[in-house]
C-alpha cells in the first residue's frame, strides 16, 4: 500500500514533504494535489520513472506530460517563449493554466511531443505542491490522474492508495482539490489556441 503522507494545506509539515522528496529522487511515482485534480508525478531526469507514468495512466508517447514548474522563470528554461507568449502566461500564472510550448534543449528529448518537440508546462497555485517543488529543487514531470478507461479525475487520497495501491509509492493528502482539469491552451502557433476548456477562464488570459 502507498504510504499516505497527509499535509496541512496552508501550513505544510516539513519532515513529510522531505520524505515524499526523497521517494521521488529514488525514481518513484507520487500522487499529488494540485489546484486542478490529483497529478500521478515522477522526476524529470528519470526514464524509467517516465516510462511508468505513462504505463499507469494508460496514454503513449503521443500524449503530452506536463512540466509542474516553481515559476516563470524556470519555466523559460525547458520552453522557448517569446515577449508575446511570457505576457501571456503572465497574466494567469500562477494558476489552473498548462500551456503548450516548444520545449528548449533542457527537455530531454523522449519526453517532449515525438513530432512537434513541444511540451506542456504549468505553474501551479497550490501551497504544498509549490513546497514540495522547492524542495524538490526543480520541476516534476507529470499527468493528471485519471484511471484508464474513465474521463473523470481521481481526488480522494484513500481512494487513490487503494486503487494504485501496488504502482506507486506515496499519496499526498492536503484535503479535496477542485476536480476539474487545467484549460490548455497551445501557444505554438501565431495564436492561441484553446485545447481544452477547464478550471483556468479564457477572461484571465484575455481570450
Amino acid at each position: 500500500m502507498p504510504q499516505l503522507f497527509e499535509l496541512h494545506p496552508d501550513n505544510p509539515q516539513l519532515r513529510l514533504l522531505k520524505q515524499a522528496v526523497a521517494l521521488l529522487e529514488k525514481g518513484e511515482i507520487l500522487a499529488v494535489p494540485t489546484d486542478s485534480s490529483y497529478a500521478l508525478v515522477c522526476h524529470l531526469d528519470d526514464k524509467a520513472a517516465a516510462d511508468k507514468l505513462r504505463r499507469i495512466r494508460g496514454v503513449d508517447d503521443k500524449h503530452h506530460l506536463t512540466l509542474l514548474c516553481r515559476d516563470l522563470s524556470e519555466l523559460a528554461n525547458y520552453a522557448r517563449v517569446d515577449n508575446q507568449q511570457f505576457r501571456l502566461i503572465k497574466s494567469a500564472t500562477p494558476g489552473p493554466y498548462t500551456f503548450i510550448l516548444e520545449a528548449s534543449k533542457e527537455v530531454p528529448r523522449r519526453l517532449s511531443h515525438p513530432s512537434r518537440k513541444t511540451i506542456g508546462l504549468r505553474v501551479p497555485d497550490h501551497k504544498v505542491l509549490q513546497e514540495l517543488l522547492t524542495l524538490h529543487d526543480g520541476p516534476l514531470l507529470a499527468t493528471t490522474l485519471i484511471a484508464p478507461g474513465e474521463t473523470e479525475p481521481l481526488n480522494d487520497a484513500q481512494d487513490i492508495r487503494a486503487r494504485y495501491k501496488n504502482q506507486i509509492a506515496a499519496v499526498v493528502d492536503a484535503g479535496a482539490c477542485a476536480l476539474e482539469p487545467t484549460t490548455v491552451v497551445d501557444l505554438t502557433g501565431g495564436e492561441p489556441v484553446v485545447i481544452r476548456q477547464g478550471r483556468g477562464t479564457l477572461a484571465a488570459l484575455g481570450l
